[in-house]
């Protein structure tokens, strides 16, 4: 069995993430196959991540692969997470990751319809909506979800607060709707109506905003992409990363790896992982390599055993309680710390490790690349870590 130690997974990751600086691609399309989909839960999330790995495009580019040539596009997937997708893969996520979110968001919700006291049948209340959603939208327009919910009566009805529970609101229902008939593949997340770090997103039949309507492929054949697609980025990766990434069951995961004919390697720590058939060769090296990452950024969460690239000692300063990632700065595949800006914009890097001056040197390069592309917009975020923030830890 090929042993994979775990320097040659970091030069995996530092040319197949085009994270290093030599390994960096062309444009957002690009970038964005480079991750296999890019994390969009921050809006500015899949805007930084393709900065991090091109050297030309700027906002306005990724928001003309995202708004005009439409080569990118948003949908809910892998773990109920919003992703950006290279257009041509939303037929295998359709058809697996994003149905089975669908399925799992419907039943809690028809459930939910009922408690909250809006019907005494969710299905049939939901079918309504829906049916209503899709009617309104039919003449090809985008609309945002308080329009919606303001020209669609069948989509009226709020949740309970939960009585005792400090940030438990009364919210309507009409969002999880046009969540919904997202991850269905029915609606498309549209133009954006704010600024590009900032969600205010409107929705569109996806026939409409595409010119046609992706025909999802098998549920089968669906993960066996995915797990393809993920192997020749993020491999060898366990069965267990998989499992994670894919927000599926070990059936699914074991089913997909035979479906590519995924091989066992040997892993440090004793662990085995799998590689494609046709992708066994050793990894060359990587020349020293610097960059810096957004929150949630794909190469940050791409896996569930981090150990290869994540000291476990940084991670209550790296990562908040529920496992979100922060701001990342890396050196030659590892996590060495995090940046943060100042009040005029300008990037700092914090470290949790001395890396010694000619790494530093890097890492400050890298903050000044990307506070000039930044160009004074200030980023919040709601996934900050420990170490964002300044808080100390014992």
């Amino acid at each position: 069995m090929r042993h994979v130690p775990d320097t040659e997974r970091r030069a995996r990751l530092a040319r197949r993430h085009a994270v290093a600086p030599a390994h960096r691609v062309a444009g957002p399309v690009a970038a964005t196959e480079a991750m296999v989909v890019l994390h969009a839960t921050e809006p500015f999330g899949p805007y930084l991540s393709i900065a991090a790995r091109t050297e030309d495009p700027g906002p306005d580019d990724v928001a003309a692969a995202l708004y005009t040539d439409r080569t990118l596009v948003r949908q809910l997937a892998m773990r109920r997470t919003l992703f950006v997708f290279p257009r041509d893969l939303l037929p295998a996520a359709l058809g697996s990751a994003s149905a089975r979110v669908a399925e799992q968001q419907r039943r809690l919700l028809v459930k939910e319809l009922v408690r909250a006291g809006v019907t005494e049948d969710g299905e049939a209340w939901l079918v309504a909506a829906e049916r209503a959603v899709l009617e309104r939208l039919s003449d090809g327009s985008s609309m945002s979800a308080t329009r919606l919910r303001e020209e669609v009566p069948e989509l009226a009805g709020r949740s309970r607060a939960v009585d005792g529970k400090k940030w438990s609101f009364a919210t309507p229902f009409a969002p999880r709707v046009l969540t919904l008939l997202g991850a269905r593949g029915d609606l498309v997340r549209t133009h954006n109506d704010g600024h590009w770090r900032t969600s205010r997103p409107t929705w569109a039949r996806m026939e409409a905003w595409l010119g046609e309507a992706p025909e999802p492929w098998p549920e089968e054949k669906g993960y066996a992409e995915l797990v393809r697609r993920w192997l020749s980025r993020f491999g060898p990766g366990t069965e267990a990363d998989l499992v994670w990434w894919l927000g599926a069951t070990k059936g699914a995961v074991r089913r997909a790896l035979g479906d590519v004919g995924a091989v066992e390697v040997a892993l440090d720590g004793g662990r085995t992982g799998y590689l494609l058939p046709d992708d066994l060769d050793p990894e060359p090296t990587v020349a020293p390599w610097a960059a810096l990452l957004p929150v949630l950024d794909p190469t940050t969460m791409g896996w569930r055993d981090r150990e290869f690239y994540l000291d476990p000692a940084h991670t209550p300063y790296l990562f908040d309680s529920n496992g979100n990632g922060g701001s990342t700065a890396w050196v030659d595949g590892r996590i060495v710390g995090c940046w943060v800006q100042d009040d005029a914009g300008a990037v700092e890097v914090f470290l949790r490790e001395d890396v010694g001056a000619d790494a530093r040197g890097l890492l400050d390069a890298e903050a000044q690349r990307l506070t000039r592309w930044l160009d004074g917009v200030v980023i919040s975020s709601v996934y900050r870590s420990a170490l964002m923030k300044g808080q100390p830890l014992p």
